[in-house]
């Protein structure tokens, strides 16, 4: 195996024995295989110029198989073997029907058995592609594609699509097959990734807001209450909606965990008196969290980490593209419904949560919250109240170098505000850094996909200063990023021209030295320093 799509990634290079999310040589060979299919797929649609509106079924599967491959989503070998063959039938029967000449490997290699899946799967890898260069770029699109897919699929689930993000997913897959293409060809393509993902950020916020309400200042309890209850975490909203619709009137409590938060933000939410709440911290923490909860826990999505013990994986159920070996995976039925039941009866045999923690944090500064304070917020700008904004949205993890974001929080000057989004926010979400004229220090606007509110929020900030150039308001990005969706939101934010983004706590393994080298030239990507030297570095910008 070889995987670097992650920020973990062994030694910053490339996981080559088993990945340090968990995953094993297998499944990160079967997923390759899944990533080829599709390749296949996409080059039989781009050459016989298929009109992709009329792919309903392969495009929603295309944003299924590309989600199962995002670090810590599906360790179920089994699963992505099933999306294999799946993808392979629907590649054949597409196949014979476009009737197209001259098709890439990809497009007709066949595979029966296990064995020869994982054959075919090691000469078809991340390291098929033998120039460096060329092959940074690729994985950076196609990582930025696997991004863009997550965000897609929770906005279909709500019944919204945009068939030329399907049109583009094609069109950038296929291109990974094409040797002909040059280093800049695969730039622009690569900038023109950042594009679609906007698009889908903004699919994904109309979805969202069109059937839950738009996002309002809300404090989320942290503590705990007496009843056995279930821990959702991930990211799709219409999991949690039927969750709690079937868990109405059971005894039974439903509290988020990690990037389900954002939840109590939408007013949809709370009518439930049952959603009692927040468990925990950022994903990394569920080793030891879903011990204390004592009741089952499902999985909307990643982020998944392989449980030490027995007895909390058999509490672990997952759905939609998330999956674990050994745990139950829910299925939708035809109309899109799922059936808990199973996990709400396991609840109501289990002990309530032991309370870790206690209080409220407060939340939902997304575009439409932060915009109806606006004139509050220029005011302060222009008075001086606030000098700085500081945009720390991204990922957690588990290295100790994650600290750093915590103390850049911690020794930030009292006149500036953090703008967030994502599950980085743990690390500085509980400082209590208090307020500048009733406006939080911290301001929360919700999953990673709500990005695309920091991004609108800064766009009307320039049209209110009137500036020609984003990049001259008072906003600072320092950001983190640990998995796919995070790379979709750095590509949104070149293509809208954002430039001197910090990015940690280590630059992506993917990044050749020359590809890296542009990133700083054209863009000013830069790393990490000290927090005191980013600070002054920051604040003199």
């Amino acid at each position: 195996m070889f995987c670097y799509q992650c920020q973990e990634t062994a030694k910053g290079t490339g996981c080559e024995i088993r990945g340090v999310c968990g995953k094993t040589e297998d499944v990160a060979k079967l997923q390759d295989l899944l990533i080829y299919t599709l390749k296949g797929i996409a080059d039989i649609v781009q050459k016989g110029k298929l009109e992709v509106s009329e792919l309903a079924d392969i495009n929603h599967e295309l944003l299924r198989s590309l989600f199962m491959t995002i670090t810590n989503a599906n360790f179920d070998g089994d699963a992505i073997e099933a999306q294999i063959r799946k993808m392979l039938s629907l590649r054949d029967n597409l196949r014979a029907k476009a009737s197209v000449q001259d098709l890439h490997d990809a497009a007709v290699f066949k595979v029966d058995t296990r064995e020869e899946m994982l054959e075919k799967a090691a000469g078809v890898g991340v390291l098929a592609t033998k120039n460096e260069d060329i092959r940074s770029l690729r994985e950076m699109m196609i990582y930025g594609l696997k991004g863009m897919a997550a965000y897609s699929e929770h906005a279909l689930n709500i019944g919204k699509e945009n068939v030329d993000i399907y049109k583009f997913m094609y069109k950038a897959l296929a291109s990974t097959l094409d040797d002909s293409l040059s280093a800049d060809d695969l730039v622009a393509l690569v900038l023109e990734t950042g594009k679609h993902g906007v698009m889908a950020m903004a699919l994904l916020d109309e979805a969202n807001t069109s059937k839950y309400g738009s996002p309002e200042i809300s404090k989320v309890n942290i503590g705990v209450r007496k009843n056995p209850a279930i821990l959702i975490s991930g990211h799709d909203l219409t999991d949690l909606e039927q969750l709690l619709e079937q868990t109405k009137g059971t005894g039974v409590d439903v509290y988020t965990h990690s990037e389900m938060l954002p939840a109590h933000y939408y007013p949809f939410f709370k009518k439930y008196d049952h959603l009692a709440g927040n468990y925990g911290n950022a994903w990394w923490k569920q080793i030891d969290e879903f011990e204390s909860f004592k009741g089952p826990i499902l999985f909307t999505t990643n982020c998944i980490v392989p449980p030490r013990k027995d007895e909390i994986r058999d509490r672990i159920f997952t759905t939609g593209s998330a999956g674990y070996p050994g745990s139950k995976h829910i299925v939708a039925d035809e109309n899109g419904k799922k059936d808990f039941s199973e996990i709400i009866e396991m609840a109501k045999k289990l002990p309530p949560p032991e309370e870790i923690e206690s209080g409220a944090i407060i939340g939902g500064f997304a575009h439409n919250q932060v915009l109806a304070l606006a004139d509050k917020v220029v005011d302060a700008v222009k008075s001086g109240a606030i000098k700085k904004f500081f945009v720390m949205a991204g990922c957690d993890g588990r290295m100790k170098s994650r600290e750093y974001y915590t103390e850049f929080a911690k020794a930030l000057p009292e006149d500036t505000v953090i703008l967030t989004a994502g599950c980085a926010k743990y690390r500085y979400n509980k400082l209590g850094l208090g307020d500048i004229g009733g406006i939080p220090r911290v301001l929360d606007a919700g999953q990673c996909n709500d990005s695309y509110s920091l991004a609108v929020i800064a766009m009307k900030l320039q049209e209110v200063f009137g500036l020609d150039d984003i990049n001259k308001l008072p906003i600072a990005f320092n950001i983190a990023w640990y998995e796919q969706k995070a790379v979709i939101v750095l590509l949104a934010l070149l293509y809208l021209g954002i430039k001197n983004i910090h990015l940690g706590p280590t630059l992506p393994g993917f990044l050749s030295p020359n590809v890296g080298k542009v990133l700083v030239e054209k863009f000013g990507i830069a790393g990490i320093g000290t927090v005191e030297d980013d600070i002054k570095l920051f604040m003199e910008q």
